[in-house]
């Protein structure tokens, strides 16, 4: 039987903000299926490391699973058909991101023919080859997660379900609809990492999910032990290193990586793909994505077929009530990216598509910084936004290093609270861009 038990206060980090969630758009509408694609758009690379090489040329014919791509490096993913039909082109297609990806067009045959894969008894291959990533956004390959250095013994499991990004709420329902599958990843990869303690991290705004965790647990069975950690509702609630923090005191150093304090950390969506993958053999071929905006007809939690354009979706749900869709973000409002058209694919790390019409997406001017330190008391990383971004504005990269720009998780709480509207976040974002290219020309 499971050892389940639920830690009842709240635990949480220094720093952080409160915004205005509107998580109440999606959160009570269950998941449902998107229409099938007319066509798909996959990129080669959806994933943290190296980029795949096609394995597929224009004119073939695929079906659903298929592999399409792969690369010989390490920390890469495999990259599969979600539809069947044929292979239109291969070529440089516009990411969410705006830049050009080399990516894999299949037009759909109508019929989504999937290939009836092989269930590889080896959990750690079968992760791999399903091309199984963080579907909390960053991406990052599990088969490598769940393979830490031999000298790094990993102590505690951490399943991140705070979801503390505005107006997303499809991990909400996955841990809500998907709960067997959720613990059932849990148990396999709490084995592979060969730990006993596992500490699922859910913010008190949630306690429809921990009610139902604490309901669906009673006949699950399992040899580790499974503790629910009730968060305090704050954003970046979620991020890897303030979970880590919250949850069992320690501090990931800087620069560092979670194994490094013995924690390996995991999306209640990905542990979900892993038992579906172990069931069926099937890869990540599909997510569940929030559509949401205030103003957006009918915001839904969609299963989506990886490279399904937003366009589509956004369609799915009606369109806007009133006025023009003038921005359309992927992911939520602190962390996610302005897309450049609405013909950009969903990718593996696609959580969310927020629409905005103009009187939303209109930014004020930014002014001078008043020196208030609202930016330094709220920042969770214990940095200096205000000096940080100072420096990247005078283009002074080497200062913004020595004064740790890098460990910026780029939540963009900073832009958040600053009274005079300076884009603190994303100059910040750009320092470390160029000190990373510098360290690579170096």
């Amino acid at each position: 039987m499971l050892k389940f038990t639920v830690m009842f206060w709240e635990k949480t980090f220094t720093g952080g903000i409160h915004p205005d969630y509107s998580k109440e758009l999606s959160s009570g509408k269950p998941i449902e299926n998107a229409p099938l694609p007319r066509s798909v758009t996959i990129p080669l690379i959806m994933h943290t490391g190296a980029i795949c090489d096609p394995l597929v040329k224009p004119g073939d014919l695929v079906k659903a699973g298929q592999k399409i791509g792969e690369s010989s490096k390490y920390i890469s993913a495999a990259v599969h058909a979600s539809i069947s039909g044929t292979v239109k082109a291969i070529e440089p297609r516009l990411c969410f991101t705006g830049a050009l990806a080399l990516s894999v067009v299949i037009e759909s045959d109508g019929k989504n023919e999937a290939i009836m894969p092989a269930i590889e008894p080896d959990v750690l291959k079968a992760i791999k080859e399903a091309g199984i990533v963080g579907m909390g956004g960053a991406a990052f390959p599990t088969h490598v997660k769940l393979s830490p250095p031999k000298d790094k013994p990993i102590e505690y499991l951490l399943i991140n379900g705070a979801e503390c990004e505005p107006f997303l709420t499809c991990d909400h329902r996955i841990m809500l609809e998907e709960t067997e599958l959720v613990l059932e990843g849990i148990s396999l990869a709490a084995k592979l990492l060969k730990v006993e303690k596992v500490f699922i991290g859910i913010e008190g705004n949630k306690q429809d999910v921990i009610d139902n965790f604490k309901l669906q647990t009673s006949n699950f069975k399992t040899d580790h032990k499974l503790q629910i950690v009730k968060l305090e509702t704050k954003y970046p609630q979620g991020g890897e290193k303030q979970l880590i923090k919250a949850i069992t005191g320690r501090e990931v150093p800087s620069g560092g990586l979670p194994y490094e304090v013995g924690v390996v950390v995991l999306n209640v969506g990905t542990c979900a793909q892993i038992a579906k993958t172990l069931h069926t053999g099937m890869p990540l071929i599909e997510r569940v994505v929030t559509v949401t905006g205030k103003y957006l007809k009918e915001p839904k939690n969609l299963r989506v077929k990886i490279g399904t354009s937003f366009k589509e979706l956004i369609e799915f749900c009606g369109g806007v009530t009133q006025g023009e869709i003038k921005k359309v973000i992927s992911g939520g409002p602190m962390m996610g990216i302005a897309v450049p058209s609405l013909d950009v694919p969903v990718v593996k790390g696609t959580s969310g598509i927020l629409v905005m019409i103009e009187e939303e997406a209109r930014l004020p001017e930014p002014e001078y910084c008043l020196r208030c330190g609202k930016c330094v008391d709220i920042c969770p990383q214990y940095l200096l936004p205000n000096y940080l971004a100072d420096y990247s504005e005078k283009e002074k990269f080497e200062k913004c290093e020595k004064f740790g720009a890098l460990d910026c998780i780029e939540c963009g709480a900073c832009s958040y609270v600053c009274a005079s509207k300076r884009n603190l976040a994303q100059l910040i974002k750009l320092a470390k861009a160029e000190i990373i290219k510098q360290r690579i020309t170096k």
